[in-house]
């Protein structure tokens, strides 16, 4: 990957980061460290994360990326790590923030956090609830109104903070989730890699728990198997920790004893780790079809789809209001909530139109264009821009291929 200059007069300064971080295993993990490399990638930069800890992990090992950490359960640690951030060099902090990672009713610790730091602040949310507690929603505004600029992964997002929440539109800004750089490829190449170039591959990611309705698709496959014979259903990741922790791998177990009863065991196939990058990329360069039959409505951001409709993929949905926006104008098909039927029609459709099965690909790889990960180090690097001195300020990059 080569940059160059931008044109635009004023640039980025370095930042530090809140969140939580690998070697912890969940999405907004991920997410955190991708903005940071492709941040530190852009702009040649070397920046540094606070991390949020959750009960029991107080022996993770962190790279020297960590500046300070934050026990979820330990109240005075959030003061701590906010005296931190106030002596850090970086003139400004990002959170990616969830609420369930802090402490308190509705994470209300954060709070505590935010009231202490003395450099400016711009939050990214990655929940947006339409129908919030009278509690939740006093958190929320709460954490608004104390931060210098929210960032918010989605329109629908920004529309509900402003019509949900009264926040000041102007302070909410829209950027979207980043997803790899990767030029559109046939799935030919990575089928032979896995050894399964005879089979059209369906597919989804993502760590598993019961939200995400993949028992309706594994009873999907019944009709789609009988059609298709050739069709294969990779579940790809472990159970979320999370869940782990309070049921084990009961949901999992549930899911192999459905796929026994419908005699699917040559059709379908779990894969229980946690796929690092190269490897999930490949699963995805290979697949035909992505599902994603998540059951929560209101869902405001999915990683999963987004990678899904960044390398350019076909997709079948339930209609939850990320997937509304990310995959309409015939950038996806939709299927009914809770409703096997449903997602077995519109995965048979594709399957058996291949001309309808490329054009939607070729249709969500161009909306994915703008959510590539160097444009989002970029958009973040503008809105920086808006809250440091000018002297701090570094050469604005943008990836070119």
């Amino acid at each position: 990957m080569q940059f160059r200059a931008l044109p635009f007069p004023s640039a980025p300064s370095p930042a530090l980061y809140m969140g939580t971080f690998p070697p912890r295993e969940c999405g907004i993990a991920t997410f955190t460290k991708d903005v940071v490399d492709s941040f530190d990638q852009a702009f040649g930069t070397h920046s540094d994360v606070v991390v949020i800890d959750e009960p029991g992990a107080e022996s993770r090992k962190y790279d020297a990326t960590v500046a300070a950490r934050i026990s979820q359960d330990d109240r005075e640690s959030y003061a701590r790590a906010a005296k931190a951030v106030n002596a850090h060099p970086a003139p400004m902090l990002n959170v990616q923030h969830e609420y369930g990672l802090f402490g308190g009713a509705d994470g209300a610790w954060f709070l505590d956090f935010l009231e202490k730091v003395e450099k400016p602040v711009a939050v990214s949310l990655h929940t947006v609830l339409p129908e919030p507690s009278e509690s939740h929603r006093a958190v929320a505004r709460r954490i608004c109104e104390r931060s210098d600029a929210i960032v918010v992964l989605s329109q629908t997002g920004k529309d509900i903070l402003s019509d949900v929440y009264d926040v000041d539109s102007a302070k909410i800004n829209v950027i979207h989730h980043g997803v790899p750089d990767v030029p559109f490829r046939s799935t030919d190449g990575a089928k032979i890699a896995f050894g399964i170039e005879d089979r059209m591959l369906i597919s989804t990611f993502g760590l598993i728990s019961r939200g995400k309705g993949l028992e309706y698709a594994i009873d999907a496959m019944k009709p789609i198997a009988a059609r298709h014979p050739e069709a294969l259903y990779l579940i790809l990741g472990q159970t979320h920790p999370g869940v782990r922790r309070h049921e084990g791998e009961s949901y999992r177990e549930s899911l192999h004893a459905k796929i026994a009863s419908l005699g699917l065991e040559k059709n379908i196939r779990l894969v229980d780790r946690y796929l690092p990058f190269d490897e999930l990329l490949n699963y995805l360069n290979a697949t035909d079809i992505y599902l994603t039959p998540y059951l929560n409505p209101v869902q405001v951001v999915s990683g999963t789809l987004a990678y899904a409709v960044g390398v350019g993929k076909a997709i079948v949905s339930t209609p939850y209001l990320y997937a509304k926006e990310l995959l309409a104008h015939g950038r996806g098909l939709f299927a009914d909530f809770r409703d096997a039927e449903s997602l077995a029609s519109q995965t048979i459709a594709l399957l058996d139109d291949p001309w309808l099965r490329r054009a939607t690909e070729r249709r969500a790889y161009r909306f994915g264009r703008q959510m590539t990960w160097p444009h989002v180090a970029s958009e973040y690097g503008r809105l920086f821009n808006e809250f440091v001195p000018h002297e701090a300020a570094l050469p604005a990059l943008v990836g070119t291929a």
